[in-house]
């Protein structure tokens, strides 16, 4: 009877042998429900065995096979397997992390009937007749929701003058109503001549692989670029992956997508999607009926057969790198995908990670750049505060209210950045030194004043705010330090004719909200907004000519050598959202160290001097991108567990007797204590990856075969962003 291999979301390094009657080779790539225990996993047939090395009376029958979807490509096993073994994770975590929640359930399809929802021209019809399992897959995935599928539309014309007719022919099906209500093409914006050159570019290194970092000032096109690329793949019949860093990013990009492709089937796949409409849209990648599929970075995974380009946008953002579960890097496996596919991909960045611009430096990417914005002539004159000898209004200087209110007199926007959100950051008692801090976590719980809350932004836990001191009585406590909803107050208390509007996490839980809120900002209703870190990137307000930043002083101090480099990132990002449009913008940065060499590069938008002293400063220390990290963490219910764990960890490193591998001590991670466990780390660096690579398979063979106490969990993270 023929066996089956399968990958099953299980903390074990290792694959587990079914039987199936009526498998096949075709059978591999499919989703399946086997016996495990005394239950059910499903997972994903990665081979089919003709030995076993368990007694065969032992191997158990596979409940089901997922038939009514298309096998999972042999390209995407691999892609799956290469990020288990570089992370040095299961390989069913991977597959479970990879797959949307319909398929990894592997759930029946009750009868293979045509979707009713399903139409099509008869320019289509040839294409469809290549993927007839795309109705019952989207019965599968109807049975998750009640979204209907998405209707197919007639033929119409492509800009650059391609027929839509002519790309059904070639398998790309239209995902888009036709009619008086259709999106309309939108017209092209005339390039530049650095975007034109980038395009050229980069279109004229054909269809192999190719790594370009496309490193562009603030409002200089880059998002343009990348639709120009999108539409030769497009016309050329194929497919394209375009990641971006967070859910917030993709409303504007998707409707700006949308409208210069109306004909195009543009699937959006991030985790705040519905779970139909994220299986929906990942079984329409992997029919090879979604031509663009625009994601954060669980979308690395999508299945695309007919991939042309690859577009990794702010290819710098911490948001590329997943922090818990399988530690991997959208980014970095984007780059690894485009090398196995053979097809180009492109970074881009007004301020590039230093790995990056390391690699592209060195000529393992190619480098382009865009140097002039595309709209504004000029970029945002920036300019420090001196707030040394200076009084402050809850961190409002008198220069900052100066510049707010020369913009409210000119019917300009404002933006006061402050990447702190909540009303204060403690609240305390000035008689007996009571501070809010949480119970849980080595942490203060954030005064929100807004609905009177203390809330810890690490594990969520939440309470009222005291009347008076829980220790002592005292009725006189008071919040320390300011966050987003403290200024804003203030702010409306300075200028009360002023519409000021809060941009932060409190204020957009939802996406919805923050639609809304985008919406309202564009429009034109609010003067003042102030934001945190999610203001600093993607949007283009083009009222909005200042940039106001608070606070930015604490990560000069920071004990991560990466500190320097994030704020950097931040503050560029953050100031390019002033005068993108034809109003000149300016970026008033209040600092105590306005002579500081960061602050003086900013000024100069020079990334390239910036990015020169921190490789050196890094190299001279012996930091990444200088040399390679893994970062082994542990926590249990008391610190002396899981230090005394990293210590056999320690000691199992030491006898493998790799010399150019440094083992550091294990000690207590920053936030010591998070959600009631307390966690340690310890850090393995190598001067090669290969090196490093080589250990960690021993190493984590070792550690998986140590009797560590029930309580106590352990992870690897590969590259870690956190040290």
């Amino acid at each position: 009877m023929p066996i089956v291999r399968v990958a099953l979301p299980v903390p074990l390094p290792q694959v587990f042998d079914y039987t199936a009657e009526d498998a096949s080779e075709e059978d591999v790539g499919r989703c399946v429900r086997v016996p495990f225990g005394r239950g059910e996993k499903s997972g994903v047939i990665v081979a089919l065995p003709s030995l076993t090395d368990v007694d065969p009376a032992r191997l158990k029958p596979v409940r089901h096979i997922q038939r009514e979807v298309a096998a999972l490509p042999a390209d995407w096993l691999a892609l799956v397997a290469f990020a288990a073994q570089y992370y040095h994770a299961p390989l069913g975590e991977v597959v479970a992390l990879a797959l949307p929640p319909g398929l990894r359930r592997a759930d029946a399809v009750a009868s293979d009937e045509r979707d009713p929802w399903l139409e099509v021209t008869d320019a289509g019809r040839a294409a469809l007749a290549a993927t007839r399992r795309a109705s019952a897959a989207l019965a599968l995935v109807a049975t998750l929701g009640s979204e209907p599928p998405m209707r197919r539309s007639a033929v119409r014309a492509l800009p650059g003058g391609a027929a839509v007719g002519d790309a059904l022919r070639r398998g790309w099906l239209v995902g888009r109503a036709a009619g008086p209500n259709a999106a309309a093409v939108a017209a092209a914006p005339r390039l530049t001549t650095e975007q034109q050159a980038a395009v050229e570019a980069i279109a004229g290194a054909g269809e192999r692989f190719a790594a370009w970092l496309l490193h562009g000032v603030t409002g200089s096109g880059k998002t343009e670029v990348y639709l120009r690329l999108a539409e030769r793949a497009l016309v050329a019949g194929r497919q394209v992956l375009m990641l971006v860093p967070e859910i917030a990013l993709t409303p504007q990009l998707e409707a700006r997508v949308a409208g210069r492709f109306p004909g195009a089937n543009v699937v959006s796949l991030h985790s705040g999607l519905a779970e139909a409409a994220r299986s929906r849209g990942f079984v329409q990648a992997l029919e090879g009926r979604a031509d663009i599929v625009l994601g954060t970075r669980l979308a690395v995974f999508a299945p695309l057969p007919r991939l042309a380009l690859i577009l990794v946008d702010e290819e710098h953002d911490a948001s590329y790198k997943q922090q818990e579960g399988v530690r991997y890097s959208a980014r970095d496996l984007a780059v690894w995908r485009a090398h196995q596919r053979g097809v180009p991909v492109v970074l881009g960045s007004a301020t590039p990670s230093l790995e990056s611009w390391m690699h592209a430096r060195s000529g393992r990417y190619r480098l382009l750049a865009l140097r002039t914005r595309a709209v504004s002539e000029t970029l945002p004159t920036v300019r420090s505060i001196d707030t040394r000898r200076m009084p402050l209004d809850e961190g409002i200087s008198g220069p900052l209210r100066e510049a707010i209110a020369a913009r409210l007199a000119r019917s300009e926007q404002s933006l006061v950045f402050l990447n702190r959100r909540g009303y204060a950051p403690i609240l305390s008692c000035p008689s007996c030194g009571w501070v809010s801090d949480c119970p849980h976590c080595s942490a203060k719980r954030v005064v929100h004043l807004a609905d009177r809350r203390l809330r810890c932004h690490h594990c969520g836990c939440d309470a009222a705010i005291p009347t008076a001191c829980p220790v002592c009585g005292n009725q006189d406590i008071r919040p320390l330090g300011r966050g987003t909803q403290r200024v804003e107050a203030r702010l409306a208390e300075l200028f009360p004719e002023a519409r000021v509007l809060r941009l932060d996490r409190d204020a957009a839980r939802t996406r919805a909200q923050w639609e809304s809120l985008l919406a309202r900002v564009a429009g034109g209703e609010a003067d003042i907004l102030v934001g945190t870190q999610m203001m600093a990137k993607g949007h283009d307000f083009p009222r909005l000519t200042l940039v106001g930043v608070i606070g930015a002083d604490a990560s000069l101090h920071a004990a991560d050598f990466r500190a320097p480099e994030r704020l950097f990132q931040q503050l560029m990002q953050v100031g390019g959202r002033a005068g993108r449009a034809h109003l000149p913008g300016e970026v008033l940065i209040q600092t105590e160290y306005p002579d500081h060499p960061l602050y003086r590069h900013l000024a100069r938008h020079d990334y390239d001097a910036f990015a020169a002293r921190e490789l050196d400063e890094r190299r001279a220390a012996g930091f990444p991108p200088h040399t390679f990290q893994a970062m082994l963490r542990a926590d249990a219910p008391t610190l002396d567990e899981a230090l005394a764990f990293l210590e056999t960890a320690r000691a199992l490193a030491l006898e493998s007797g790799r010399s150019p591998l440094r083992v550091f001590d294990p000690v207590p991670m920053r936030l010591t204590r998070l959600a009631r466990r307390e966690r340690a780390q310890l850090l393995v660096e190598a001067d090669e990856r290969a090196l490093l690579q080589g250990f960690l398979g021993t190493w984590m063979q070792a550690l998986r075969a140590q009797r560590a106490g029930r309580e106590l969990r352990w992870q690897i993270d590969v590259d870690p962003l956190d040290v």
